[in-house]
């Protein structure tokens, strides 16, 4: 799926989530803010990194380092 929109969620608590990306987007990325700190292709093989919406998206982000690269800016963030 060509030009998919990802939403990624750093969770530090119970309702209390670092967002970045469209509230309307194709998959959701979740991961909680201890295990952000994986790298995320292991994290996902783990069961840590939970995706909503198609995997295929995900994969390419994970592949490209996109995901690497805005969940390591959401752990900064988070400070």
């Amino acid at each position: 799926m060509s030009g998919a929109r990802l939403q990624y969620r750093v969770a530090r608590g119970k309702n209390d989530e670092i967002v970045d990306g469209p509230d309307d987007a194709d998959v959701v990325v979740s991961v909680s803010l201890a295990d952000a700190s994986l790298d995320p292709s292991v994290a996902f093989m783990l069961g840590k990194l939970k995706n909503t919406g198609p995997s295929g998206p995900l994969f390419d982000a994970l592949s490209s380092g996109e995901a690497a690269a805005t969940l390591a800016r959401l752990v900064a963030q988070s400070g």
